[in-house]
């Protein structure tokens, strides 16, 4: 049997889909309450009592659930969510998932685990720990399932997600996405800044294959597609696919920094998140650009969606 938390976010809902087309083994979805498909099983990560009994006769478990606001907490209570999420749950469930007799963990980490490694291409021994409450819960997170691993016998691998894009996501690059397909994104300068992304389809297929591949236990993975584009390449390959002109200007670099600066001042002002602030400018303007070898390398396993056809699937 095998179990999937998160099964109706993004990723779980994908990875799903693919078992029911391969005809998988027995599957089961692990939910907080009760949903009208599939067979479920009802616990909530902080219930240590119903994770055990959930986790009884699964011999796989693919832990895809969690808070995934990458961004700054802006309060107390933002990261005390991610802590008591990604961390505090995912310990449980590893932990139930051991003594319960579970054989294989997989868990869906993000590369938020690692420092910023400004323009540097970073890989897993990357130096330095990351500075956001988002990403310190992850890295915690990952450490506990790791000690679970030792502790119980069990095959554990984490793998470190670039930004996940694709048909029926909801991030930042599907909006990014709507927004130039609606001719409201503004062409951006070209600063030579590396943003590295994965699609859903090569997602699924490595979590399936780290699952049972005996060489990835206790191991920790960066998974990053094989294109790493500049938020300008990114705007112009996306136009080419959804079939509009090019475009042979920019907006300059200082007026897009100068909307963000007023951008800060008001989100200060309201205490709440606004679309547009110095963050998000960095996720188009600047680097988050990150090194696949390892699992290339280890496992023989390299990401195939490229840039231009994620995105025509994205659109689809």
């Amino acid at each position: 049997m095998q179990l999937v938390t998160g099964g109706t976010g993004f990723i779980g809902s994908h990875l799903l889909q693919a078992m029911a087309r391969s005809n998988a083994s027995e599957v089961v979805m692990l939910s907080r309450r009760p949903v009208l498909a599939g067979k479920t099983r009802l616990a909530a990560l902080d219930d240590r009592a119903a994770l055990c009994a959930a986790c009884h006769g699964v011999q796989v478990l693919f832990h895809c659930a969690g808070h995934a606001h990458a961004f700054a907490a802006l309060s107390d209570a933002d990261a005390e969510q991610h802590w008591r999420v990604n961390f505090e749950g995912t310990r449980n469930l590893a932990e139930a998932a051991g003594q319960a007799g579970v054989q294989r963990f997989v868990f869906l980490s993000s590369v938020k685990a690692m420092a910023d490694p400004g323009e540097v291409c970073a890989d897993e021994d990357f130096s330095g720990r990351p500075d956001t409450a988002y990403g310190q819960s992850k890295r915690a997170a990952e450490e506990a399932v790791l000690d679970a691993g030792r502790q119980y016998g069990m095959h554990v691998v984490n793998l470190r997600l670039a930004m996940v894009y694709g048909h029926g996501g909801r991030g930042n690059l599907e909006r990014m996405g709507r927004l130039v397909q609606q001719g409201w994104f503004p062409p951006l300068p070209e600063t030579g800044n590396h943003r590295s992304l994965v699609h859903i389809d090569d997602v699924v297929a490595v979590m399936q294959q780290v699952a049972g591949d005996s060489r990835a236990d206790g191991r920790t993975y960066i998974i990053a597609g094989p294109d790493a584009p500049s938020g300008r390449q990114l705007y112009d390959t996306m136009r080419n696919v959804l079939g509009l002109p090019p475009r042979y200007w920019s907006v300059p670099e200082r007026v897009l920094r100068g909307f963000a600066w007023w951008g800060d001042r008001l989100e200060d002002l309201l205490q709440r998140r606004i679309p547009y602030n110095s963050e998000v400018l960095d996720r188009l303007l600047g680097s988050a650009w990150y090194s696949g070898d390892r699992i290339a390398r280890e496992l023989g396993w390299r990401a195939k969606v490229s840039l231009r056809k994620g995105l025509g699937e994205m659109f689809r």
